[in-house]
């Protein structure tokens, strides 16, 4: 088979194939434009924004390469993901290298751009990316591991504009790391099943059992705490913390979603998610706007 009809399973297996699927592109995106934003007190420059946008979409493209060979044979046995295309022979796991590594090689490209600092971090974020699939067979809220690896474009935002990742940036980063432990436990709650019967495979899902609802809303309530914190520490004012008020209503909707949890509500619940970053980073900007 040719590569021109192999097209549509290399679009699977990057999550192109469905709009909804790209929400992992944008949950990823959001932080990082939240920290470009604040290091550039609100006037990022443009080949900034477009660099973090497709550098944000091929990271997790690649993530999404590297996540499918590691849990191929996982996979196999979930519901939701037995027809994704390593875990289904459509692809082999070949393909799937050599895909993951033009994706990362592009992204290196882009970071010829930038400088060292930059560089350097990109490194750390893209260890951390390729490492997470196999926390979920040790660790007890892999999660937390995924939320690290998905803030590293805040202190990478500071980098490429300021030269340096200050405490504003890392603080950040913390924020945002609770933010992913809510929506990925929400995300882990669809499989939880599945999961429990494999027997093998971690999640925070599992790990706070009949408590996840309540952990969940609580790691969205350190999320707007912090951002809040952060939002005020570099000045920002009212619009920005409207920005906030606007993203904890919209997680209490996603309490909605959750409180049952029915597998379609959990699902629908994750990608709602992506309001609670275009809320923050609403009023980030407008903020910047308004009051400058």
């Amino acid at each position: 088979m040719n590569i021109v009809a192999r097209l549509p399973r290399y679009a699977q297996l990057i999550r192109i194939d469905t709009l909804d699927k790209q929400v992992g592109t944008l949950l990823l995106l959001w932080p990082t434009m939240w920290g470009l934003w604040l290091a550039a007190e609100g006037l990022p420059p443009l080949y900034l924004v477009a660099i973090f946008a497709f550098g944000s979409f091929l990271m997790h493209s690649a993530g999404c390469v590297i996540n499918d060979y590691a849990d191929r044979d996982i996979d196999k046995s979930v519901e939701r993901t037995r027809a994704r295309p390593l875990a289904s022979g459509a692809a082999s796991p070949r393909e799937a290298f050599g895909l993951a590594a033009a994706l990362l090689l592009v992204a290196c490209l882009l970071l010829l751009a930038l400088n060292q600092l930059v560089f350097w971090l990109a490194l750390a974020a893209l260890a951390l990316t390729a490492s997470y699939p196999f926390t979920k067979r040790f660790l007890p809220v892999p999660q937390a591991y995924l939320g690290i690896s998905y803030g590293f474009g805040i202190p990478m935002a500071f980098a490429a504009v300021r030269g340096d990742a200050p405490l504003l940036a890392w603080a950040l980063l913390a924020g945002n790391l609770f933010w992913v432990i809510a929506f990925d436990t929400i995300y882990a709650m669809v499989d939880r099943n599945d999961d429990i019967k494999l027997g093998h495979v971690r999640s925070s899902a599992i790990t706070f059992g009949r408590f996840e609802v309540r952990m969940v809303m609580l790691c969205y309530a350190l999320t707007f705490a912090i951002a809040t914190a952060v939002g005020l520490w570099a000045g920002r004012g009212w619009v920005f913390l409207a920005g906030v008020a606007v993203a904890a209503a919209t997680a209490g909707y996603i309490y909605t979603l959750i409180r049952t949890r029915d597998r379609a509500g959990c699902w629908r619940a994750f990608v709602f998610n992506n309001w609670v970053g275009v809320a923050i980073f609403a009023g980030l900007a407008l903020d910047y706007l308004v009051r400058g």
